[in-house]
């Protein structure tokens, strides 16, 4: 049987290696400069790095509560952020839209009562 973790619905492993967390959701000091000038305060500054690493590694963004504890305890350390800082994120369609114009894409909200293109 094939693990959760290779369907076509990506999500997070269970299991989370140390290597892992460093090649996957180390920041660069220039993706912290980045989400730093996009945000005001350090809880949005956390919940928008782990965006964005999130969608590198995955291609989709998770809901915050969906990242594990080990990932936000990790890139809150390589953000040198306060210890206890929590990512929060009452602007997520902004972050998102962020990361996409990042990453180069564009996003077409399908409309109500239209079926995808094909």
């Amino acid at each position: 049987m094939t693990s959760i973790e290779r369907t076509a619905y990506p999500r997070f492993k269970r299991l989370i290696t140390a290597h892992e967390l460093h090649l996957f959701f180390e920041p660069s000091r220039e993706e912290v400069e980045w989400a730093t000038a996009r945000t005001d305060c350090d809880e949005h500054l956390l919940a928008q790095v782990l965006v964005l690493k999130s969608y590198q590694r995955m291609g989709c963004f998770p809901k915050l509560d969906e990242v594990p504890n080990t990932v936000v305890d990790f890139v809150r350390r390589a953000a040198d952020l306060p210890e206890g800082t929590v990512p929060r994120n009452r602007t997520a369609e902004r972050q998102r839209t962020a990361v996409r114009q990042r990453a180069g894409l564009s996003y077409e909200r399908r409309r109500p009562g239209r079926s995808p293109r094909r």
